[in-house]
């Protein structure tokens, strides 16, 4: 059982949370807030926090030898400094998406938790859902990939506070916001997941008054196809994402939470319909975190280590695009700096 402190204290905190407590590989031992008085509410609605670690000093939190891991979802800006810190002390780190600013700090990272003997982990639910590898594994066996259309938007409730006239973390560079760094990230994972990386990419932004991204639309080039991603924050998207084929379309209900994936196939006189999705978990957090774990508890393993390095060369690959793709559109953060 992995002792689990967490930093942060919002709503993906609490699925987070959930999901740990509910693969059975996890205890919740430690909460970190700036608001010990915070950090003590947030612990109360999971057990009695009279062993646990329940703190706003981050130093006396972070070298608990109580917690074993540490999850993080502060603003993203932080993630780096804070899962610097939780290395040196000697945690495995999981780190919500997006794990850094920079690919630069991805790299220093990688080989920190290397040195420390540590495995740190950025926390791309989706490429561990058992609907995201049933469609990774169709294409594995298909040649024949004409294009594709991915979608990934929401409106975000602080988009408000931006028409206002105000700067929420979510949309401001100094924290390293904007809908790319947000939702764009699922669709980049899944197009470096199902079809490699790209040739070439693009990425036609509106910029916000922030100087963040609010929507955008990204082209990713292939040596025989291309595909688009469509992202942002400040609109809702309706659409299902498509795949196409020589002989038919595959189609999904979404990409970031996949329940609905239909391969719709040309014969000679009628389109046939198949339908490959199983059942997902209702907290879609709760594949990771036992995938995280398998890696902690069996950190020789031949197929664990064979993960956690795919899962590592997955992550550069797709922080490499992104900061390719903010640099041509000319966003800029403050951890660019």
């Amino acid at each position: 059982m992995l002792n689990l402190g967490i930093i942060g204290t919002n709503w993906i905190t609490h699925q987070f949370v959930e999901a740990a407590l509910e693969s059975e590989a996890y205890q919740l031992k430690g909460v970190y807030s700036r608001s010990e008085k915070k950090a003590k509410k947030f612990a109360e609605k999971y057990q009695d926090v009279t062993d646990m670690v329940i703190t706003e000093n981050f130093s006396e939190f972070i070298r608990s030898p109580q917690l074993d891991v540490i999850y993080i979802a502060s603003p993203n800006s932080l993630h780096f400094d804070q899962a610097q810190e939780a290395i040196q002390a000697g945690k495995h780190v999981i780190v919500e998406k997006p794990i850094v600013s920079t690919p630069s700090e991805l790299r220093e990272l990688v080989d920190f938790a290397e040195e420390k003997e540590v495995f740190v982990f950025e926390a791309a639910r989706h490429i561990h859902e058992v609907n995201f590898n049933i469609v990774k594994d169709m294409l594995k066996k298909r040649e024949d990939v004409l294009g594709a259309q991915l979608n990934f938007m929401k409106y975000s409730s602080r988009y408000d506070a931006v028409l206002r006239g105000e700067e929420p973390n979510i949309f401001s560079p100094k924290y390293s916001g904007g809908a790319l760094m947000d939702l764009g990230v699922y669709l980049i994972y899944a197009a470096v997941s199902w079809f490699g990386t790209p040739k070439e990419v693009f990425y036609f932004d509106q910029k916000l008054p922030t100087g963040v991204d609010g929507i955008g639309t990204m082209i990713f080039r292939y040596d025989t196809f291309d595909i688009t991603l469509q992202t942002g924050k400040n609109a809702d998207c309706y659409l299902p994402s498509e795949i196409y084929l020589s002989d038919g379309t595959l189609t999904l209900d979404a990409v970031n939470s996949i329940e609905e994936i239909t391969l719709k196939t040309r014969g000679k006189d009628q389109v046939t319909a198949t339908e490959h999705a199983v059942k997902s978990d209702v907290n879609p957090m709760i594949a990771e975190a036992l995938a995280f774990s398998n890696v902690i508890q069996n950190p020789f393993g031949v197929e664990e280590q064979k993960n956690y390095q795919e899962w590592i060369r997955l992550a550069i690959d797709v922080h490499d695009i992104m900061f390719e793709l903010r640099e041509k559109s000319q966003i800029v953060f403050d951890a660019d700096q």
